[in-house]
């Protein structure tokens, strides 16, 4: 479970989160500029908050009255962008393979043939990623992050860029992802319909604070 009760403030703009995650897939909209992306970049740590305590099962990750202070790379949360950020001078089973050399054997969550398979990876993986169409990237990217045995994964606007139909193509692959795997994830966008295509529990920031959101409110 994901407990985060923190605030951070940059110049006029201040987050303040209150958050209980407890479900397998958390979905957070808003329009541009709200706050949704600083939400997951104090997650995973590449953020700081200036008061409060994030934590995921028993590990603290931030108590800023403890003075606890777990830097990102301790954290294993894996962290997906709008756009893939692949090595250029590997093809793509190197760039998989890169991740899965990070985590000993006793540690992994998932196996390189299983999230070949699931993101339907095996016609890609002698490319380069400059022989990659966006979505093929962003798969990539994603399989990547899961080589790394994350215990959250945090998937900041993934579609954002891609067309209608690429996004078409890749939205399938979350659906499998939140119904195969064992991973606790939080997908942020701007598209609510996203959200409802993966029938994620949904919550809206909106002014720096985060709201229920019922789909109700959106039809």
């Amino acid at each position: 479970m994901l407990k985060c009760d923190f605030q951070y403030q940059h110049a006029d703009f201040q987050l303040n989160i209150e958050l209980e995650m407890q479900q397998q897939l958390l979905g957070v909209v808003g329009v541009s500029g709200c706050g949704k992306s600083t939400l997951l970049k104090n997650i995973v740590g590449l953020l700081k908050p200036q008061q409060g305590c994030i934590q995921l099962n028993e590990q603290v990750f931030i108590d800023t009255q403890q003075n606890i202070h777990v830097p990102m790379h301790q954290r294993k949360i894996a962290l997906i962008f709008q756009n893939a950020l692949l090595f250029p001078h590997m093809n793509v089973q190197q760039n998989l393979c890169y991740a899965k050399k990070l985590v000993a054997q006793p540690e992994r969550k998932f196996q390189f043939e299983e999230v070949v398979e699931l993101l339907e990876l095996s016609p890609l993986i002698q490319r380069k990623a400059h022989q990659l169409s966006g979505g093929e990237a962003q798969r990539v990217s994603i399989g990547r992050a899961l080589l790394s045995s994350p215990n959250l994964l945090l998937l900041d606007e993934p579609l954002t860029g891609l067309d209608t139909h690429l996004k078409q193509q890749i939205l399938p692959f979350f659906k499998r992802m939140k119904d195969e795997l064992d991973l606790p994830m939080i997908y942020v966008t701007h598209h609510f319909e996203e959200l409802e295509y993966l029938e994620a529990d949904t919550l809206q920031l909106n002014q720096g604070q985060l709201q229920t959101m019922s789909k109700l409110e959106t039809s």
